[in-house]
């Protein structure tokens, strides 16, 4: 038995190191517990990180071959190291993941390597290569994040039939790959392999890409997909898979109901969406209430088991890493009786394709549907001086304002950099800026950000450059 921790973090992902450091800043004694033999969770290792490194890599190399010449820029004999591009993005996980271990030394932070259970309050058994220990806290925070969500009929083998992790180390680039769901991760994926040369079919059950996104957004992206390579079938369900000796054969049909057909494959990316990840913790033995997989826990982010808190993918909302992050800071706050909130509305959602989609707050089909009068301003980045220089001028900004207080509601944008620019309203909606206060704010020139202060602009047709 190991004494005097004041707070067991469970899972060294994005909430969970993150969590671990915040609370060691404010005086406890923290020990972090991790399975997977690295820090850095899914989004380091398997997720955002490795995704957004083949992202670069294979847009540079489409850009060497297909945009460099548009700009004069002549380039001769390009080919694909694709041994090189994986064995970059290995170096720069393992890199970021070395970093965390660095923090948790500079803030004192114990790395414990083992799986996790919770034996009661206060009371953590890890299971170690050779034998355990147990670890004696006031406090036991549960950041163990998801797993990619299984499909009946569809057995994952992670070399025909993959989820993200087997999709971000392919040995070749497979002639034609079909992604199971149009979310972000599948739709991620399949811009890395089309652009590294694979003809790309996404299969989604609803009748749309990117479904909780707004709907303008979702239409907008698809057109420019389907401009880039891509086919769809939506509103069509998988349910069958049998692999072959040259690839995977798909048994699809309607979702409504309708005609089977066999779709053919080389290689076939499962991703439906993920579910939380709470095997081997122990949490029926202990009593923690769930709801559907999910933890259930109050606004202080504490469960029905006193002493034992969760956050990240493991509880509601979306599972998003910086979500983790933010609560992982707030919980530890709140535990050391310091005041901590989030406002959930203002937490944005990024797809990292090209062009790049990003939304924060309401949508307009949430608006219609809470019966709020609202309005538009809209702007398009074909009028914006640095996407036309740039060459990224695809794509719109639109801004949702309240009919009356002409309060910023939420934010939608399509175009280069969309990640990074939906952040300047993010951080506005949080101290409840109205699309007056955005527009009347100075932007330099050229930049993409004046596109977003021309659709604040437009909010009261005022936009000056379209």
């Amino acid at each position: 038995m190991e004494h005097g921790y004041d707070l067991v973090v469970i899972g060294g992902g994005p909430g969970g190191y993150v969590a671990a450091i915040r609370a060691s800043q404010l005086g406890m004694k923290v020990a972090c517990v991790e399975m997977r033999g690295t820090l850095g969770g899914t989004c380091l290792n398997v997720g955002c990180i490795p995704s957004k490194h083949l992202l670069h890599a294979s847009h540079a190399f489409h850009e060497a071959k297909h945009g460099f010449a548009k700009l004069g820029v002549v380039t001769k004999g390009v080919a694909l190291d694709l041994n090189q591009m994986m064995s970059s993005k290995n170096e720069v996980v393992s890199g970021l993941t070395q970093g965390i271990e660095f923090l948790f030394k500079k803030n004192k932070v114990d790395y414990v390597q083992g799986r996790g259970e919770i034996l009661g309050p206060g009371k953590v058994k890890v299971a170690l290569d050779k034998g355990e220990r147990i670890l004696d806290t006031k406090h036991i925070l549960i950041a163990t994040g998801s797993e990619s969500t299984p499909l009946p009929g569809v057995v994952v083998d992670e070399k025909k039939i993959v989820t993200s992790t087997g999709a971000l180390d392919l040995k070749k680039v497979p002639k034609k790959l079909v992604v199971i769901g149009g979310g972000v991760i599948g739709l991620e994926m399949g811009v890395v392999w089309r652009r590294l040369g694979a003809e790309v079919e996404v299969i989604e059950f609803l009748d749309k890409i990117l479904p909780t996104m707004d709907a303008e957004l979702s239409k907008t992206m698809q057109r420019t997909l389907k401009k880039q390579g891509f086919s769809f079938r939506l509103g069509t369900k998988v349910t069958g898979a049998k692999t072959t000796r040259s690839g995977v054969n798909l048994t699809v049909e309607p979702a409504k109901g309708g005609k089977v057909e066999q779709v053919e494959a080389d290689v076939v990316l499962v991703s439906i969406g993920r579910r939380p990840y709470t095997r081997g913790l122990g949490l029926e033995k202990v009593g923690v209430e769930t709801d559907r997989g999910k933890i259930k826990i109050n606004s202080h982010y504490q469960t029905n088991v006193a002493g034992i808190w969760a956050i990240g993918d493991v509880v509601d909302g979306p599972m998003l890493a910086h979500k983790a992050e933010d609560e992982g800071v707030v919980a530890v706050e709140l535990m050391s009786g310091q005041a901590g909130h989030i406002d959930y509305d203002c937490i944005p959602s990024v797809v990292y394709t090209d062009p790049e989609v990003a939304s924060v707050g309401r949508t307009e089909e949430e608006l219609k549907a809470q019966g709020l009068d609202y309005k538009v301003g809209k702007f398009p980045f074909q009028a914006n001086s640095r996407a036309r220089a740039s060459g990224g001028g695809d794509g719109f900004v639109k801004i949702l304002a309240d009919s009356d207080t002409d309060q910023v509601l939420g934010a939608h944008i399509i175009g280069p950099d969309a990640g990074t620019l939906i952040a300047e309203i993010a951080l506005g909606m949080e101290f409840g800026a109205s699309s007056e206060d955005i527009a009347r704010t100075c932007h330099a020139h050229p930049t993409l950000n004046e596109a977003v202060k021309e659709a604040a602009l437009a909010v009261e047709g005022r936009q000056i450059h379209a």
